[in-house]
């Protein structure tokens, strides 16, 4: 396994982690208390986050990276 350090990420790889950041605090994760955010790159440079959404009905949430690929289409 590798680790790579922020600091080596590519500008565009940054603005996707700091969105994907910013989309946790949407997140509703009132069970597991387990907060995730997705960030997409659209080939337009658009970019598309979602993040976990829980439900008490198991397993009927929803997870960040399914819940970004919705609002991409």
């Amino acid at each position: 396994m590798s680790v790579y350090l922020l600091e080596e990420c590519t500008e565009t790889e940054k603005k996707l982690i700091e969105a994907a950041k910013q989309a946790t605090k949407n997140a509703y994760a009132r069970y597991s208390n387990f907060k995730v955010g997705a960030a997409l790159l659209l080939e337009n440079g658009e970019v598309i986050t979602g993040n976990n959404q829980e439900n008490a009905a198991y397993p009927s949430g929803t997870c960040a990276e399914r819940t970004a690929v919705f609002f991409a289409n």
